[in-house]
């Protein structure tokens, strides 16, 4: 079974790939599942309903998911597709120490209309890593340290979510390359052992490969670890935002977290994980 889990649309404010043609594109691929997981960014990004208040990219307005439109929409593809192509609702929340509460809120309004949500840490005091401003001023030392401690501050808070998504993201926007595994292994493995105790899950997201990390990620100490210490639930995501991520690399992990010990790979509904044999 193929399963795309991190799929993004015309709803997160990096991407202009249509719904309707994510979902024909998954059927063309011989994806049999995918999950939408457009974004919310809590702290750097204000909602639909106040577009005035956003920070401009290219000169476009940088807002969170419209969800007045985007649950309709999702559901009406989930129906339209439904011969061919399993739809699921996600939402991939950056969360921050200091938003938890407005995520709570989120959930509380939203939550029902959910299969999935993705946990990520995308900045932290609302410093960005992609543009470096979180980096900026700091040593490396620093700018992980800081990333992990923030991660698990927010794990140890929050508990609307299903799994945690691209683990050690900060390799991604590293300026000095990557960072010893051995440095975080003790705070990753408080993490770990934090989500698996709350029933929570992991993501290996197959952008690494695009950004060109020498690894999957989160990266293989990281997976043996969390196998280790007696984790099962894994999703795979593309973290698509165009025709050409999705679905990419999703069979290749498979394989990978096969020769890794790992027995299953995670889809979900409902926000329950269903379990498909590797």
């Amino acid at each position: 079974m193929l399963a795309d889990f991190h799929v993004h649309s015309e709803f997160s404010d990096d991407s202009t790939y249509p719904v309707i043609d994510v979902c024909r594109d998954a059927i063309k691929r011989n994806l049999e599942e995918i999950c939408f997981t457009d974004h919310v960014d809590y702290g750097v990004k204000p909602d639909s309903d106040h577009p005035e208040l956003a920070h401009l990219i290219d000169g476009i307005p940088s807002i969170n998911v419209d969800y007045d439109r985007y649950f309709p929409t999702v559901e009406a593809m989930r129906e339209r597709f439904a011969d061919d192509l399993t739809v699921r609702c996600g939402l991939e929340l950056g969360v921050q120490t200091h938003t938890i509460d407005r995520y709570e809120r989120l959930l509380d309004r939203w939550g029902n209309h959910l299969d999935f949500a993705i946990l990520s840490i995308h900045q932290v005091g609302d410093k960005e890593f992609w543009d470096g401003s979180f980096q900026e001023g700091r040593t490396q030392d620093e700018y992980n340290e800081a990333y992990y401690q923030e991660l698990l501050a927010v794990v140890e808070r929050f508990h609307g979510y299903s799994i945690l998504g691209h683990l050690d993201l900060i390799k991604r926007y590293d300026p000095a390359g990557i960072y010893p595994f051995e440095k975080t292994r003790d705070i990753t493995a408080a993490i770990l052992e934090r989500i698996i105790a709350d029933g929570k899950g992991i993501e290996v997201n197959t952008s690494s490969f695009r950004y060109g990390l020498p690894d999957l990620q989160p990266c293989t100490e990281i997976l043996e670890l969390y196998r280790d210490l007696g984790g099962t639930i894994v999703t795979i995501g593309s973290d698509s935002h165009e025709p050409d991520h999705l679905g990419s690399y999703i069979a290749y992990v498979q394989r990978r977290l096969s020769a890794l010990g790992f027995k299953a790979f995670c889809t979900f509904e409902g926000k329950a994980p269903h379990f498909h044999e590797l």
